[in-house]
């Protein structure tokens, strides 16, 4: 608990050095070689803090003080910029294992969707769909229509181009990141959610999965396919995710007021992989009543503290 509160003070010491600057400058021209510098300071402060205790434990610190991860945001984009709108770039090293993962997912999806009170097969989203290639070989196959939404404009623009057979059943594409991504009230009957949720914070991803129940139709479903730390939380500095352990996710989802159906592991990946774990998730009623919406109250009440932060001591940039 020293070694946070030390690392908050000097957070706090250059946020704070780095606002004075920014309205010393407009009223003196300060130099702007100084001004970035100062400014890269303030970066290097949270970088600091990042590397030196895991991001599960920074939640308050990270959301309140840091203002919702800017960096930890901007360096992921910033990765995937680098990353070929392909199915290679989309799988990284492991494009070998493409056919592995589509036919896992697509038997899992397959218990779950087109019967007696179960999901629907009329509409899914695709979230953090990179071209689509989850849209293409796991959800079209399945639904009369697809929606997709990723961070990168790239990305997209190559998916309309490598879904162009799939013309009529793709409604839309949203380049936006999930943090900031509200989906339509009860439009959809599966969420797919694949290699994206270590891209958010604790914080961001609970809001998130509240957000997705209330854009489920009747007996819709969420389903989260992502890699899963054998304990614990790992945060990757090269494309600033976090792989987070089954309790953990298990608690986030228990928190959202979700109630999880079914959680399988994928089969087929060699050992040395990150293990792979898909997770299919169903409004929990009981909690929606109560839980959630004193969650939801719990949220805002936490980003109404954080606006009245800003206006006391400057949103960083």
């Amino acid at each position: 608990m020293d070694n946070t509160t030390e690392y908050m003070g000097a957070h706090l010491a250059f946020k704070s050095r780095w606002h004075k600057t920014d309205e010393e400058l407009c009223r003196h021209s300060m130099s702007f070689v100084l001004h970035k510098a100062i400014r890269n300071d303030f970066f290097q402060s949270y970088l600091y803090l990042l590397e030196k205790l895991p991001l599960v434990k920074l939640y308050a610190l990270t959301s309140e003080v840091i203002n919702g991860e800017m960096q930890f945001y901007a360096r992921a984009k910033h990765f995937y910029r680098e990353v070929p709108a392909s199915e290679e770039g989309m799988m990284g090293d492991f494009v070998e294992l493409t056919s592995t993962d589509v036919e896992s997912s697509r038997e899992f999806l397959r218990d779950l969707v087109g019967g007696p009170g179960k999901a629907g097969t009329d509409f899914a989203l695709d979230c953090g769909s990179g071209i689509g290639r989850v849209s293409k070989h796991v959800l079209l196959p399945f639904f009369k229509r697809v929606e997709l939404v990723d961070m990168m404009e790239n990305f997209l623009a190559e998916a309309q181009n490598y879904l162009l057979g799939y013309k009529r059943k793709v409604d839309m594409y949203y380049c936006c990141g999930l943090q900031d991504f509200t989906p339509a009230p009860g439009k959809y009957d599966v969420i797919w959610i694949q290699w994206v949720s270590g891209n958010l914070t604790d914080k961001d991803l609970l809001g998130f999965l509240i957000r997705c129940q209330k854009g489920l139709k009747e007996n819709g479903i969420i389903i989260l396919k992502d890699n899963v730390a054998r304990q614990g939380c790992v945060l990757d500095q090269v494309d600033s995710s976090i792989i987070r352990d089954l309790n953990i996710l298990s608690s986030l989802i228990e928190k959202s007021g979700l109630t999880i159906l079914r959680q399988q592991r994928q089969e087929g990946f060699p050992e040395t992989c990150v293990p792979v774990w898909m997770i299919a998730m169903q409004k929990n009623l009981t909690h929606a009543r109560n839980g959630v919406t004193e969650m939801g109250l719990e949220l805002e009440d936490f980003e109404l503290r954080e606006r009245e932060n800003e206006a006391a001591h400057g949103k960083p940039r």
